[in-house]
């Protein structure tokens, strides 16, 4: 990953991060991202978004990192969500893995993916899950990674243009901290 990309954890969203965030996710679903939202995607619906997350955020219910480069630019994110049943206090689900098309391939989402494994270690999570579509470029990077395949799901999601697409699910064990 080169040196000006630095993972920051976000404590607050305020409005230039938010901002940055939107501009990620707007990017990722109009490269046609399967990541829960459908074309056309507005920028009222990405501030919406990351505007509920930052209450969740604020709750404690999850944490969300960011990718900046030069100048604090966000060039991607991921979350890992805390808030699971009472029967699953070890867990944490991964979502939200983003990375900007104009950043990729330069061990970003690599990076994100370790910082969110060290958070969830930090806080005493023991197991991640995920889904992911299948026969993306992700679905190659988590395997890389350690995480382990459960299997497919056909027709779990949609594109953003409406074509059903299949998620794959993973899992991964961390040792305790």
């Amino acid at each position: 990953m080169p040196d000006a990309i630095r993972i920051r954890r976000l404590e607050t969203l305020g409005s230039r991060e938010i901002e940055g965030l939107s501009d990620v996710l707007i990017d990722c679903v109009e490269g046609g991202a399967s990541v829960s939202f459908m074309w056309p995607m507005s920028r009222d619906k990405a501030q919406a978004f990351w505007r509920s997350a930052a209450a969740s955020v604020a709750r404690s219910e999850r944490v969300v990192l960011a990718a900046e480069g030069a100048g604090g630019v966000i060039v991607g994110t991921v979350q890992v969500i805390w808030a699971q049943p009472e029967n699953q206090p070890h867990r944490g689900d991964l979502a939200k893995m983003l990375v900007h098309r104009r950043a990729r391939r330069r061990g970003i989402g690599a990076a994100l993916l370790a910082a969110a494994e060290q958070s969830a270690r930090a806080a005493g999570k023991t197991l991640l899950v995920l889904d992911t579509v299948t026969g993306a470029d992700a679905e190659r990077l988590y395997g890389r990674l350690g995480w382990q395949r459960c299997g497919e799901i056909p027709h779990y999601a949609l594109w953003p243009d409406g074509r059903p697409c299949a998620t794959t699910v993973f899992f991964k064990t961390l040792p305790a901290s």
